[in-house]
């Protein structure tokens, strides 16, 4: 059986999109052995095997420290693991994680293939030009080049691959939704009065625009009201500003919970909200458009891949309404247009699910995936 070293900073009980696509993927392709390096961030086992994955957890905090020296010691430990397990090819999920595969080179080590996959949400220029990251940037360039092969997970991220020095054909291969878990059910009814529940499923930080959904509520009637699922380091400042507009009984901050649990939280949902500044993608928004929830968002980065307005982009079927980046203003207009508009509504949902349905189910994505890989393996 083959054997492939997979390399992310973070994996299972810590969550995220690329985490969710690491388990997704590797739990649909099972005549591969897969391995994976990741950072323990405090009180993981060393090693256990999740799925079809067996995880090997480094170091033992998730101090900034920590994850300087997450690089050199998984550089040091995929040596020795390559050493006796011959490993046919590696993986890297995301950028930074080319740095091991990069020092492993300088020790003269022989590199199987690799492939990396880029799923950043921040921009370029906060991943690759501060200050700090300019002196490593050639390090990042030669493991850009040298990849056997690149794949992103939007059309937006393709094209950093490009940018920094990736000559071959990157392969655009989105995450998924699980369909058996996102099903689009009957939602609450807008009743004139009733409570309107807007939902976001996001990290609390700048790049997701929270605080502009928070703004647009000082615009609209008083039944709405914001439901946050998520946790971040912006909760105190958003709390903050909810008091200081006179909105904080209206928005309710429920902080993490696990997808099982938002899939249920969607059925109680009317509409889905994140105005992002930056996205590489963004899972919940399909797995929002996947359970049958209109959709508000910019279209920024990798959004711009499947959120279509009906005025913006008149050529496509739309799946969803379009605002511009730091606008409450726009979003108060979509949130009333959503509101007084079912019609409309119910023909969007409609073209929102079978986009999800016919792109963006796992399976698929799973099979795409070992195709790629496969050709990191000789096609076996």
């Amino acid at each position: 059986m083959k054997r492939i070293l997979i390399f992310s900073l973070a994996y299972y009980p810590q969550v995220g999109g690329a985490e969710i696509a690491i388990k997704e993927i590797t739990d649909r392709i099972t005549d591969i052995e897969f391995h994976l390096l990741t950072l323990n961030f405090g009180g993981g086992a060393k090693e256990e095997k999740i799925g079809n994955v067996i995880v090997h957890r480094l170091g033992n905090s998730a101090s900034y420290f920590s994850k300087i020296l997450f690089i050199p010691r998984a550089a040091y430990a995929a040596r020795a693991m390559h050493k006796a397990l011959h490993f046919d090819a590696f993986w890297a999920m995301m950028s930074y994680m080319l740095f091991p595969i990069v020092l492993l080179r300088f020790f003269s080590i022989r590199v199987p293939p690799y492939l990396l996959t880029l799923q950043e949400g921040d921009p370029w220029e906060h991943m690759f030009s501060r200050w700090f990251i300019l002196p490593f940037r050639p390090l990042l360039s030669i493991g850009f080049k040298n990849a056997s092969a690149v794949q992103a997970i939007s059309t937006y991220l393709g094209k950093w691959a490009t940018q920094i020095g990736f000559t071959k054909e990157i392969a655009v291969i989105p995450n998924g939704v699980d369909l058996s878990r996102f099903v689009e059910t009957a939602h609450p009814p807008f009743i004139v009065g009733g409570i309107v529940n807007m939902v976001t499923a996001s990290r609390l930080v700048h790049k997701n625009a929270l605080d502009e959904v928070i703004r647009a509520l000082v615009l609209l009637p008083k039944n709405i009201q914001f439901i946050v699922y998520g946790s971040g380091p912006d909760e105190a400042e958003l709390r903050k500003l909810s008091e200081e507009l006179g909105v904080s009984e209206r928005v309710l901050f429920k902080g993490y919970i696990s997808h099982a649990e938002l899939a249920r939280a969607f059925s109680t949902a009317h509409i889905f909200i994140r105005p992002s500044r930056s996205e590489g993608m963004g899972n919940s928004f399909i797995e929002a458009m996947a359970a049958g929830i209109p959709v508000i968002a910019t279209q920024e980065g990798g959004i711009a891949d499947f959120l279509f307005d009906e005025k913006r982009n008149p050529e496509k079927p739309s799946t969803g309404w379009a605002v511009d980046v730091d606008s409450s203003e726009q979003i108060a207009v979509a949130v009333k247009d959503i509101i007084t508009n079912p019609e409309r509504v119910a023909r969007v949902r409609a073209n929102g699910l079978s986009l999800v349905q016919e792109n963006y189910d796992w399976d698929l994505v799973a099979r795409n995936m070992r195709a790629l890989l496969g050709g990191l393996l000789g096609n076996r």
